[in-house]
């Protein structure tokens, strides 16, 4: 059953608040529900720890709050992207030990999504393959499908060249890259990818209008999120070894001064896709608010 649409909701006198958020967080929970059954088909991937409970719980609020108009169905691409993207941050940051494997994991990706069949024993493309082919079923793909690779790309591509400045830390390797350096590759989130599936599964037959302001100002919110991520991180990314913008050259004032920086830079690029793509700019926008809110709290993973 689906719940009331947000304009139903909304369309009603003096709505409550809290019957909005009550709305949101139901869509949230069958959402949540949904993202539990597509880990329990891949036990390979989603068997760690740190896929807890509360990854799912948190990661289908994050959607069903920037998109408050969508029901569960209409959040299930960017869902199910998103979830995909857990498991191969996972499996690069975390698994891989290795330069050569993490470039495996590379190729296999950038071949499945480019039509080649995943083998059977390799959970993350065959999950991979699925989410290609429910997205080359709907009309948009046409239009939108090489953005959607291209982003990959630039996920994957970003994601491997922070593997290597890792291994040279560990390594001993003195030298890091500067924060500059490190928000030109935060593509190694993803957002701007999950993003490139969800418009596409929920733009109809296609775009309706010029591709690269949105592409533009999804770049843009994904800095901003980067940072937000990593000032509620901190703690963590010391225990896992990650990289963090607070180990490099700055410090938390600085890095809280770029935040502010980008999310205005942020808002402007919103702004300017909003001129013919107003609820894609609205989802982009509410993800980035509800981002800095979550991130002053918690984080997305369980206990490694």
């Amino acid at each position: 059953m689906n719940a009331p649409s947000l304009a139903e909701e909304t369309g009603r006198d003096a709505v409550p608040a809290a019957r909005i958020s009550g709305r949101i967080s139901a869509v949230a929970g069958q959402a949540q529900r949904q993202m539990r059954s597509w880990a329990a088909a891949y036990p390979g991937l989603f068997g760690a720890e740190a896929f807890d409970p509360a990854l799912f719980s948190t990661l289908s609020l994050a959607a069903a709050f920037s998109g408050p108009w969508h029901t569960a169905d209409e959040l299930r691409m960017a869902n199910r992207m998103c979830l995909w993207c857990f498991a191969l941050d996972y499996l690069v940051d975390y698994a891989a030990t290795t330069e050569a494997e993490v470039t495996r994991i590379v190729e296999r990706c950038e071949a499945v999504a480019g039509g080649a069949r995943p083998a059977a024993d390799d959970e993350l493309t065959v999950f991979l393959a699925e989410i290609r082919d429910e997205l080359a079923a709907l009309p948009a793909f046409a239009e939108l499908g090489g953005v959607w690779r291209d982003e990959l790309r630039r996920m994957l591509a970003a994601m491997a060249r922070e593997w290597t400045w890792k291994a040279a830390r560990r390594d001993g390797d003195t030298g890091r890259p500067t924060l500059a350096e490190y928000l030109d590759n935060a593509d190694n989130l993803g957002f701007s990818f999950v993003f490139a599936a969800h418009w596409i599964a929920t733009c109809g037959t296609g775009p309706g209008g010029g591709v690269d302001p949105v592409r533009q100002a999804s770049r843009a919110v994904q800095r901003v999120i980067r940072l937000l991520n990593d000032l509620g991180t901190y703690e963590r990314d010391l225990k896992w070894g990650d990289l963090n913008a607070l180990l490099l050259d700055a410090t938390r004032e600085e890095v809280g001064r770029r935040v502010a920086e980008a999310t205005a830079e942020a808002r402007r690029l919103l702004e300017l896709a909003r001129a013919e793509h107003p609820r894609e700019a609205d989802y982009m926008e509410r993800q980035m608010d509800f981002c800095a809110g979550f991130y002053r709290v918690t984080d997305y993973w369980g206990a490694p």
